[in-house]
C-alpha cells in the first residue's frame, strides 16, 4: 500500500526541519516514519504518538520521558535519540534511522536460528539492556520487533517508549488502571501486580531467546488475557522440546531468564550476559542445526497492548481454590415425618447443617490454597557447605531443589572439591523445583613460580603477571656468564608454590664486570705486559723509546690509560720505554789545567 497518500504526516515538514518521506511501522502507541532532517541533511527515523493518545496529557508525558530516558543512553546497541518536540498537535520523536530489519523480519524470513545465531542476537541485545539497568532504566517492552539489525550486522535495541526510572517503577508500573507492554512477553509479576524492575526485561528477553531457538513464543491462546495468565501459571518449556538436539546450555539459559519467580532470575541484564557469554564458551562456537521449529506464531501477540488491570487479576489462589473444591456427600433422606413442625425443624437443621459445611469447604479450599501460595510450595534450602558434590546434590534433590554449577572458586579455609557456597543460602525459603546453585572449591589458590633465568626483565614480568605474581625489586650485577639483560637469580626458587601477589625480585646481569688498569711505571716491559694480561687487558710497547734519567732502560715510562680506570677488558693500554739516560760526545782536555777540564766537563 502507497503509505504517501493514506498517511497524513507523509510529506509534512515537522517543526521547519523534519520532512516526513514514508512510513516504516506502526505500533501501540506511535507510527514510526521516515524522514530527512534538511538542517542537517541526514535521514532519520520519527515516532509520531497515535492522535487519540496525544489528547492524554498521562501519555504525552510517557512520551516525553522517553526521550529523555533514551537520551541518557550512549551505546552502540541502542537506537540513538535525537529531538523532541510538538508541531500542531502532532507530538513526535526523532530518533537514529537503522537500515535494515527487525528481528521479527528476521525469524519470518529466516525461521528458528542456531543456538550460536540465537547468542548473536541475544548478547547485543543483552549489553544495551544492561546499559538502561546500569542508568537505572527500564524498557518495558522487549520483544523482536524492538530488536533492529542493520544490514552490517549491528544489533541495536529500540524504542524506549515504556522505559521510566526504576526507582519509580518500585511503587508500580500501572497508572490509572492500565498495564503497558506486549502480552506474548509480560512477566508474572507485570500481570499479576504491573511492577515492573530490570527482572522483568530479563524474562522478556529470555522469552526474545525462546523465540530464536524455536520459531515462536512459548505460550498461545484465544485470547491476550489468555496468554498472560499462562505466564503466571506455567513455567516457559524448554526449547529442544520443540527443537531436538539443541544444546542442554541453552534450555538452561531460557529457564533462567524466564523463572516465574523474579527472586530466582538474573538480577539485570547484566548478569544475563554473562550466562549468555558462557554458554557460548560452552558451546564452544559450534553451529547446530534446529530443526523441526514450531510456526511462527501470529502478530497479535506482538503489538503492545494497553490493557485495564482488573481483567489481567488472575491470581494462582483462585485456580487452586477452585481444584481443592469437592462435591459433598450425599445424605440419605430421612423418613417423612408427619408433623409438620417436625419436619421444618428437621429441613432447617439440614439447611443449617449443608449451609455449614458449605463454608467449611470453601474455607478448606480457599486455606489450602492460601497455604499452598503462601509456604506450601516452598522449602529450605538444606545446608550443603563443606559436602562433596555427590553428597550435596542428594540433599537438594531430597529437599525437591535442583542443582547448578557456578564457576569453581579458590578457598584458603575449604578443601578441594567441597561446596564452598550456595545461592540461595542454607536455611533460605525458596520454591520446590527452583534451582541451587553450588560453587565448589578449588582448594588454596596457589602458583608455582617459573624458572626466571635467562630471561628478560620484559618477559620476566609477563611470566609472573600471568601467573598473578609480580616483581618489586629489581637489581643489577656484572656476570662472567650471563650476557647483559638477562636475570641471573631471583629471592623465590623456581617450583616453589607461592599465593597470589607473591613478590619475586631478581637480579639482572649488567654483562661481564669491567677491568681496573693496574699502575706499571717504572716495571720492565716483560713484567708490565704480564700485569696487564692478568687485568685481561693488552699491552702495546710503543716503538719510540724516550730518555730518561730516572728510569732504568726497558722500563716503563708512562701508560696510556691512567691507573684504577676502569675498562672493558681487552681494552689495549700502550706503553712509553725508557731508553736510559742520554748520551753525550765527551770533550778532549788534554793539556787543560783542572779546574779548566772540570768546567768543560760540567
Amino acid at each position: 500500500m502507497d503509505t504517501t497518500l493514506t498517511d497524513a504526516p507523509v510529506g509534512r515538514l515537522l517543526d521547519g526541519r523534519y520532512r516526513v518521506v514514508s512510513r516504516l511501522a506502526r505500533g501501540g502507541m506511535a507510527t514510526v516514519y521516515q524522514a530527512m532532517d534538511t538542517r542537517l541533511e541526514r535521514t532519520v527515523a520519527v515516532k509520531v504518538m497515535h492522535p487519540m493518545l496525544a489528547e492524554d496529557p498521562e501519555f504525552v508525558g510517557r512520551f516525553v520521558r522517553e526521550a529523555r530516558s533514551a537520551a541518557r543512553l550512549s551505546h552502540p546497541n541502542v537506537v540513538g535519540v535525537y529531538d523532541q518536540g510538538e508541531d500542531d498537535k502532532l507530538v513526535y520523536l526523532v530518533m537514529e534511522y537503522v537500515d535494515g530489519q527487525t528481528v521479527r523480519d528476521l525469524l519470518r524470513e529466516r525461521g528458528p536460528l542456531s543456538a550460536v545465531d540465537a547468542l548473536d542476537v541475544v548478547e547485543p541485545m543483552l549489553a544495551a539492556l544492561g546499559a538502561a539497568h546500569a542508568a537505572g532504566l527500564i524498557h518495558r517492552d522487549v520483544k523482536p520487533e524492538n530488536i533492529l539489525v542493520s544490514r552490517a550486522g549491528t544489533v541495536k535495541v529500540a524504542d524506549f517508549g515504556l522505559a521510566r526510572a526504576a526507582a519509580a517503577s518500585t511503587v508500580s508500573q500501572a497508572t490509572h488502571g492500565v498495564l503497558i507492554g506486549t502480552v506474548a512477553y509480560l512477566s508474572p509479576e507485570q500481570v499479576e501486580s504491573g511492577v515492573a524492575d530490570a527482572r522483568s526485561d530479563v524474562y522478556a528477553a529470555g522469552i526474545v531467546l525462546y523465540e530464536l531457538l524455536t520459531g515462536g513464543p512459548p505460550f498461545r491462546g484465544e485470547t491476550p488475557l489468555s496468554i498472560a495468565y499462562r505466564h503466571v501459571n506455567e513455567d516457559v518449556p524448554a526449547p529442544s522440546r520443540l527443537v531436538p538436539g539443541l544444546p542442554p546450555v541453552m534450555d538452561a539459559l531460557v529457564r533462567a531468564a524466564t523463572n516465574r519467580d523474579p527472586e530466582l532470575r538474573p538480577a539485570d541484564a547484566n548478569r544475563l550476559l554473562t550466562l549468555a557469554r558462557r554458554a557460548r564458551a560452552a558451546l564452544g562456537g559450534g553451529e547446530i542445526s534446529n530443526n523441526g521449529a514450531a510456526e511462527l506464531n501470529g502478530a497479535s501477540d506482538h503489538q503492545t497492548l494497553v490493557v485495564p488491570l482488573p481483567q489481567l487479576s488472575m491470581t494462582a489462589a483462585t485456580s487452586v481454590a477452585a481444584k481443592a473444591d469437592v462435591p459433598a456427600k450425599k445424605v440419605k433422606p430421612p423418613k417423612p415425618e408427619r408433623d409438620p413442625a417436625t419436619k421444618a425443624k428437621r429441613r432447617k437443621r439440614r439447611r443449617w447443617i449443608v449451609g455449614f459445611l458449605a463454608v467449611l469447604i470453601a474455607c478448606v479450599g480457599v486455606g489450602y490454597g492460601a497455604w499452598w501460595l503462601g509456604s506450601g510450595r516452598y522449602t529450605e534450602v538444606p545446608s550443603v557447605l563443606l559436602k562433596n558434590a555427590a553428597t550435596a546434590e542428594s540433599l537438594l534433590t531430597d529437599a525437591s531443589l535442583d542443582v547448578d554449577y557456578a564457576d569453581p572458586a579458590y578457598s584458603e579455609t575449604v578443601a578441594k572439591d567441597l561446596v564452598l557456597s550456595s545461592d540461595p543460602e542454607p536455611t533460605s525459603r525458596i520454591r520446590e523445583g527452583s534451582d541451587v546453585t553450588l560453587v565448589m572449591s578449588l582448594g588454596p589458590e596457589r602458583y608455582a613460580v617459573p624458572d626466571l633465568s635467562g630471561m628478560t626483565v620484559d618477559a620476566a614480568n609477563a611470566a609472573l603477571s600471568a601467573l598473578t605474581l609480580k616483581a618489586v625489586t629489581v637489581t643489577e650485577d656484572w656476570s662472567e656468564d650471563v650476557p647483559q639483560g638477562q636475570i641471573i637469580s631471583q629471592s623465590v626458587a623456581a617450583g616453589t608454590e607461592v599465593k597470589r601477589e607473591t613478590t619475586v625480585d631478581y637480579v639482572v646481569s649488567k654483562g661481564i664486570p669491567p677491568s681496573v688498569v693496574p699502575n706499571v711505571a717504572g716495571k720492565a716491559f716483560k713484567d708490565a705486559k704480564a700485569e696487564l694480561e692478568n687485568a685481561k687487558l693488552k699491552a702495546e710497547r710503543l716503538e719510540a723509546e724516550e730518555f730518561n734519567r730516572e728510569v732504568p732502560k726497558g722500563a716503563v715510562i708512562r701508560q696510556s690509560v691512567a691507573p684504577g680506570t676502569e675498562v672493558a677488558r681487552g681494552t689495549t693500554v700502550q706503553l712509553l720505554i725508557s731508553a736510559g739516560p742520554p748520551l753525550v760526545a765527551v770533550p778532549d782536555v788534554t793539556d787543560k789545567k783542572i779546574g779548566e777540564a772540570e768546567q768543560i766537563l760540567k
